[in-house]
């Protein structure tokens, strides 16, 4: 019964009215200049309102240090900046999917996209002026839509590309961060702070409402193609050479071949895996998620390591916006 929990809530989360309108197609009060569009808007589903998932907009922090509610299993999204850094657990994100922050001086928006287990950080500036971002209600291959409120641009998660308004075709600057567990953090960042949960849903900090989502054989609100020479919903570490300088071709990797095989290395990037992190989209606690493992990318030519920006996403979601992505993974029996 329990795998379908998620299916019931994602519905309440991704759906409400908006299911009897015509999927697809982007309606009521929006002030975005829809004619100008650099993607196919049939593939836009609308689903709910916009800000129906609330931004953080005026987030609160504490030492992490003096964090003694949250298992050191759990993920976190950590970012630096100037001397400060940061962690942003999944058990907030999960509700809100989008913080808009200021870390050492720099306006960022940190976002992560249950559907697709994308965590990215981009820089929240338009012509170099502070924004901020909320959801659309609306998704993409399954993917976040977010919208800057000062134009009312429709730009995807997955890579920070405004797809929709005066700005389609326009990217925002993404930005190095980890996704790794709230012990990795504290052990490395002893001086870090790490975000309080927003009192509008407080009561939901934790808990996972997609209850076996990630071993469903099939994505949810998804109307692209499936990959056929991998799991659509498998695991993979994946640096797209679109948002990241000096990489020529994009490269994925699955998590079984990086458990058995990292740290691995192709070209310059170096890929790691170690263990003793809870999957955020397993069981109804997060806590008690399968351990999928901390993953983290770093670039090897230079005098020391370098992190880039890279994703833990499921191969569909790799393949919908890199069709020809070659996935490295174990050979099949």
């Amino acid at each position: 019964m329990h795998r379908f929990l998620w299916l019931i809530v994602a519905v309440f989360f991704y759906s409400g009215t908006a299911l009897a309108q015509e999927l697809g197609r982007p309606t009521g009060g929006w002030e975005t200049d829809v004619s100008n569009f650099v993607i196919d808007m049939s593939e836009i589903r609308n689903v709910i309102g916009p800000d129906q998932i609330p931004a953080i907009d005026d987030p609160k922090f504490q030492p992490a240090a003096d964090e003694t509610t949250i298992p050191g299993n759990e993920p976190v999204v950590a970012f630096s900046n100037n001397g400060v850094t940061r962690a942003y657990p999944l058990r907030y994100l999960m509700w809100h999917e989008i913080v808009n922050d200021t870390v050492g001086g720099l306006p960022v928006a940190v976002t992560f996209c249950p559907l697709c287990n994308t965590s990215l950080v981009f820089e929240r500036t338009l012509d170099g002026e502070p924004v901020t971002f909320g959801t659309t209600g609306m998704l993409r291959f399954s993917n976040l839509l977010m919208y800057d409120r000062k134009e009312q641009n429709w730009w995807q998660q997955y890579n920070g590309e405004a797809v929709v308004g005066i700005r389609a075709g326009e990217k925002l600057r993404p930005l190095p961060s980890f996704l790794i567990s709230f012990d990795i953090f504290l052990e490395r960042f002893p001086d870090g702070e790490v975000l309080l949960a927003d009192p509008s849903r407080a009561r939901s900090a934790g808990i996972n409402p997609y209850v076996n989502y990630d071993s469903t054989p099939f994505p949810f609100l998804f109307d692209g193609k499936l990959p056929e020479d991998v799991e659509p919903m498998m695991r993979v570490a994946l640096v797209d050479a679109n948002l990241v300088e000096g990489i020529e071709d994009s490269i994925a990797v699955t998590l079984p071949y990086l458990e058995q095989n990292a740290p691995f290395t192709v070209g310059n990037l170096e890929f790691r895996w170690s263990a003793g992190q809870a999957s955020a989209l397993d069981q109804r606690r997060i806590t008690d998620g399968r351990d999928v493992g901390n993953i983290e990318v770093y670039r090897t030519d230079g005098d020391e390591p370098e992190l880039v920006v890279y994703l833990v996403t499921f191969a569909f979601s790799a393949r919908s916006y890199l069709p020809d992505l070659e996935i490295i993974q174990l050979a099949q029996n």
